[in-house]
C-alpha cells in the first residue's frame, strides 16, 4: 500500500472476541454497541480470536471450533453489517503466527510477566507457575493482530489498556531498529460505560461464572436472571432506605434505560425508602425483554442458514490474509529478512 493510499483511507478499527460461547449483555455494552455505530466511519475489522482462545482451551479445541458460528451469528444479530465490516477468523490469517514470532524477538519474558492485564489473569486462573507459553505471549500476539490491519484505535475495556501499552512499546522498537515508521502506533478506545457485573454482583459478567444474560437469551431466561439480580441486602422492606452504589438493578438502568431522568428520580427515591426492589427489576426486565426481542429473532433466523454466515467468514477472511500477508512482508522487508526475491 503506498503512502498515498494509506492517507486516504478512513481510520482502521480492530476488534473481535474469543470464540468461547455466545456473546452477553457484557459483550453488547463494551464493545459491540459501538461496533454497529463505529462501522459508518471507520474501516473495521473484527476478529473470531479463535487461536487466541486456544492458550487456555486447548484441552477443549471443540469448544472453540463450534463457537465461531455462535459468535458470528451474534455479530450479525446486532447489526455488524459485512458490507461495512470485514469479519475474519483469526486460525486462517497465518501472517499472524509469523509476525507474533517475531514480535517475541523485540519484547522479554519479564517484561510479559509484569503486564498487568496478563498478571490478573493468570491469578484468577489459578496458573501458579504452570502458565501455558502461549497464554503469556499473548501479548506478543495481540500486537500482531493490530499491526497487521495497522490499525488506528483498538476498542477495548480499561482492564485491556496495557496491552495497548505494550503493543506500542513493540511498535517503537521495531520502527526504531529500522530508523523509520514501518507500523502505526495505536490507541485504546474505552467505552464510556465500564465493565457490565453479573446478575450475582460478584464480578464481571461472564459466560464461564453462569452469572451472565445472553444476546440470545429466551424471555423466560432473561425473566429469570433479572429476578434474580443482586440488589441491597439490607433493603429488607419496601419502607427501608436503600443503597444504590453495588446495586446491580441500578447498574443495568444505568446502562440500558434511556430515560436518565426518571432513572436520578428512582436512585432517591430508593434511598429514601418506599422503593421495593421488584418494581425495579419489573422496569429492568421490560426494557431488556424489548431490546434483545429483534435481536434473537434475527439470531434465530440467521441460524436457519448457517453457510450464508460461514461465506460471510470466508469472504472476511481471504481479504484479511491478503492485508495481513502484505504487513508481514513489510515488516520483513523492513527488518532486512532474508528473500528469495532479493538475493544477489
Amino acid at each position: 500500500m503506498t503512502a498515498q493510499t494509506q492517507t486516504n483511507r478512513r481510520p482502521v478499527i480492530l476488534t473481535g472476541d474469543r470464540p468461547t460461547g455466545p456473546l452477553h449483555l457484557g459483550h453488547y455494552v463494551g464493545s459491540l454497541k459501538s461496533r454497529v455505530t463505529l462501522q459508518d466511519t471507520h474501516e473495521q475489522y473484527v476478529l473470531l480470536a479463535d487461536t487466541q482462545a486456544m492458550t487456555d482451551n486447548a484441552h477443549d479445541p471443540d469448544k472453540v471450533r463450534r463457537n465461531v458460528l455462535e459468535v458470528a451469528l451474534d455479530y450479525l444479530a446486532v447489526g455488524i453489517d459485512p458490507a461495512k465490516t470485514t469479519i475474519t477468523v483469526q486460525s486462517h490469517l497465518p501472517a499472524l503466527a509469523e509476525l507474533t514470532l517475531m514480535y517475541l524477538n523485540f519484547v522479554t519474558v519479564a517484561r510479559l510477566e509484569r503486564n498487568p492485564t496478563i498478571k490478573e489473569e493468570i491469578q484468577a486462573r489459578g496458573f501458579g507457575r504452570d502458565i501455558p507459553a502461549g497464554f503469556l505471549c499473548y501479548p506478543a500476539s495481540q500486537a500482531a493482530d493490530i499491526t497487521a490491519f495497522k490499525a488506528h484505535v483498538v476498542p477495548v475495556g480499561e482492564d485491556q489498556a496495557p496491552l495497548i501499552e505494550q503493543t506500542n512499546e513493540i511498535v517503537r522498537r521495531i520502527n526504531h531498529q529500522v530508523g523509520r515508521e514501518v507500523l502505526p502506533e495505536c490507541k485504546a478506545l474505552i467505552p464510556e460505560f465500564g465493565r457490565l457485573p453479573g446478575v450475582d454482583g460478584k464480578a464481571k459478567m461472564s459466560k464461564s461464572l453462569g452469572n451472565a444474560i445472553a444476546l440470545g437469551a429466551s424471555p423466560e431466561q432473561i425473566k429469570a436472571a433479572v429476578h434474580s439480580m443482586y440488589t441491597d441486602p439490607n433493603h429488607l422492606r419496601v419502607s427501608d432506605p436503600g443503597q444504590v452504589e453495588g446495586n446491580v438493578v441500578f447498574t443495568y438502568l444505568d446502562a440500558f434505560d434511556p430515560n436518565t431522568e426518571e432513572v436520578k428520580a428512582l436512585k432517591e427515591h430508593y434511598r429514601k425508602g418506599g422503593l421495593g426492589d421488584m418494581v425495579l427489576k419489573r422496569r429492568v426486565e421490560g426494557i431488556l425483554q424489548d431490546m434483545l426481542a429483534p435481536i434473537r429473532a434475527r439470531r434465530e433466523e440467521l441460524a436457519k442458514d448457517p453457510d450464508y454466515v460461514f461465506d460471510i467468514l470466508r469472504q472476511g477472511t481471504a481479504k484479511a490474509r491478503a492485508l495481513t500477508q502484505q504487513t508481514l512482508d513489510e515488516v520483513r522487508d523492513a527488518l532486512g529478512m532474508f528473500s528469495f526475491e532479493a538475493r544477489r
